[in-house]
């Protein structure tokens, strides 16, 4: 036998058969006529489906611990993959929007309200809209805030630390991604499948947002890389992701971290810590898991001088 070359390689077995195996055959006609449409029903079987194809399977209530699974891995596999380390977390109000949005709501509000004086419901409608346009300044403040980490991070060549993260929504989510965007940053949104229908914001990095079908995995991802969470004012949403920070570091499930409510007016009355303690309903030292800021540079010093940043 001939010997080949050290470097040379001859692969002994071909990569496609030279006569196909008889299960890649169909039966012949002649031998069953019927078979060729038995056969298709087979095929188009949700049983013959691989369970991976399988969307109605997956679906099963009794599949929900590999939905979970999935859920969990997706974004934890692409986050690695972008070497995303640490993330700042922000939430707030999807109601509080920028100026000039909140200014045409509350015209539209006052023009209809002019056609109909009395109705109180028109008038309630004005009275929110009034105090939901004095709060836009936390939009500014969020995307400043938003900027200045981001280009503190571009500077000093930290992408992938202090990446700014939010729900995916609009309103203070919005601003948050919105700020990470302006100073060409990644940015991370993580959106809630909702019965009624919803659009993640335009300023998330899209290989950066995710969608969730479970809050539970969602608030995982928002904790698992979270080195401070910034809350502006909000409704339920907020105060259950504040709620959920604030008891894993009272009970030290994890190290505790900066957790910074913006707005002390707004915060105080509606996050009483101290009323609680009076109460005897948790501990004096708890009223010290959280602080108050104003603007974005009270936020970033607080979360400097945690970390000792220069």
């Amino acid at each position: 036998m001939k010997e080949l070359p050290e470097d040379s390689f001859v692969c002994p077995i071909p990569p496609v058969r030279e006569e196909p195996l008889p299960e890649c055959l169909p039966k012949h006609a002649s031998e069953d006529p019927e078979a060729a449409l038995r056969q298709k029903r087979l095929l188009e079987s949700s049983t013959y489906l691989q369970a991976d194809h399988d969307p109605p399977f997956l679906a099963r209530d009794d599949m929900r611990h590999a939905r979970l699974q999935l859920e969990y891995l997706k974004p934890e596999l692409i986050l690695q993959e972008h070497q995303i380390e640490s993330t700042i977390v922000v939430f707030g109000s999807t109601r509080i929007v920028e100026l000039a949005e909140a200014q045409r709501n509350l015209d539209a509000a006052n023009c209809r309200l002019q056609c109909d004086p009395n109705d109180a419901a028109l008038q309630r409608r004005v009275r929110v809209l009034e105090r939901v346009l004095v709060k836009s300044k936390y939009y500014e403040i969020a995307r400043d805030f938003a900027r200045l980490v981001s280009e503190r991070n571009r500077r000093n060549g930290t992408q992938h630390d202090f990446v700014i993260t939010t729900g995916g929504g609009p309103g203070i989510m919005e601003a948050g991604n919105r700020g990470a965007f302006d100073a060409g940053s990644h940015t991370i949104g993580l959106n809630i499948l909702l019965p009624m229908e919803q659009f993640p914001n335009s300023y998330i990095s899209p290989g950066l947002c995710f969608r969730f079908h479970y809050f539970a995995l969602r608030k995982m991802h928002f904790m698992k890389r979270a080195k401070a969470l910034v809350a502006f004012p909000g409704g339920y949403g907020t105060l259950d992701e504040i709620f959920d920070a604030l008891c894993l570091v009272q009970t030290r499930k994890i190290n505790p971290m900066p957790i910074i409510l913006v707005g002390k007016e707004f915060w105080s009355r509606a996050l009483d810590a101290d009323f609680l303690a009076e109460e005897g309903v948790i501990a004096p030292e708890d009223t010290r898991l959280f602080q108050y800021a104003e603007d974005s540079a009270g936020i970033w010093e607080i979360i400097r001088c945690w970390y000792g940043l220069t």
